[in-house]
């Protein structure tokens, strides 16, 4: 009877805690080197362009509490490279439509880096987690796919 009781108790926290882990619906990108902002689409959660960039970019980490948690407070020591502003739109419950901003550096040296501002506002009253995430090279894979250009413009 204890085992039933234990894992009921853990369903009961962890399924709601998943439910609120919600992917983007679509991203804009704009940044150096692109005449006009990049647009992806699809399922945020699952494969496709969207899926990678949100996976490959620490979206997940950046925006929900995780452990261990992957983001760090402080910029790394390394050269960034130039910046590109990634604009997600995150639909919510009670068709809330939020925006919020990511800082990509898919140049930066020896992997790319990504920011999140922490305590954007999402869904309301809710609060992006931020900090910094080292990616690893898939980012600027998925980034180069999606039109940016391979080498960094001067």
């Amino acid at each position: 009877m204890r085992r039933y009781l234990v894992a009921a108790t853990l369903v009961a926290l962890v399924v709601p805690a998943l439910a609120v882990a919600k992917g983007p619906a679509s991203a804009s990108i704009s940044g150096p080197g692109l005449e006009r902002a990049l647009a992806i689409e699809g399922d945020g959660e699952g494969p496709g362009a969207l899926g990678s960039l949100a996976t490959a970019s620490g979206f997940f980490a950046q925006m929900y509490v995780q452990t261990p948690d992957p983001t760090v407070a402080r910029r790394p020591a390394t050269r960034l490279g130039p910046r590109y502003v990634v604009v997600y739109l995150v639909p919510g419950p009670n068709d809330i439509q939020s925006h919020v901003v990511q800082y990509v550096y898919p140049y930066a040296k020896p992997t790319p880096v990504t920011y999140m501002k922490p305590g954007q506002r999402f869904w309301g009253a809710r609060q992006a987690h931020g900090g910094w995430y080292r990616a690893g090279p898939a980012l600027k894979r998925v980034l180069v796919r999606a039109g940016l250009p391979a080498t960094a413009p001067s």
